[in-house]
């Protein structure tokens, strides 16, 4: 429980503006980098190809969503990372989660989601996200009661949680 009180005095979310894109293809870009430390691309391939895939999700994700819930995680009033959210009619659904790295492991993307659980209550609606199989944060949204609900591709694993009135329905 000091977990929650923590975050909750430190947390604020703010909308998303374009004077946030440096951070948001900064934080992208961490969260990829172990996978293109696998790879042979030289420093200059990376950064291009990292600035080539942010444009394409970002680009996606303000064309497919509602972006009215798309915001940046401000802790202890630092850019954390950004939590996108989009309501839909009968869901929903969380189109991204990210922390940067002196972020991560600390409750932070706990403490966000308990908090839309309670929202998901209140509106008597599951919360859905795709995630990658092999993604290390699905150990978290697994902990949390999210369930797998089928497969996007073969790549993306749609989860979901849902609040007790939903399930006794």
């Amino acid at each position: 429980m000091a977990e929650v009180s923590l975050w909750r005095e430190k947390i604020s979310l703010k909308r998303f503006g374009d004077g946030d894109l440096d951070f948001l293809e900064a934080l992208y870009a961490s969260v990829r980098e172990p996978e293109l430390a696998m790879t042979n691309f030289s420093q200059e391939e990376k950064l291009s190809f990292l600035k080539s895939q942010f444009a394409a999700q970002h680009n996606h994700y303000c064309s497919g969503y509602n972006t009215e819930h798309f915001y940046i995680i401000y802790a202890a009033g630092e850019r954390a990372g950004r939590f996108f959210v989009d309501y839909w009619d009968e869901e929903i659904r969380i189109v991204d989660i990210a922390l940067m790295p002196s972020f991560r492991q600390l409750g932070l993307g706990s403490y966000l989601l308990k908090d839309l659980f309670s929202k998901a209550e209140k509106l008597k609606q599951p919360v859905s996200i795709h995630v990658e199989r092999h993604n290390p944060a699905r150990r978290l949204y697994e902990r949390l009661g999210f369930e797998i609900k089928g497969a996007h591709d073969e790549i993306y694993l749609l989860m979901e949680w849902n609040p007790k009135e939903v399930l006794e329905v």
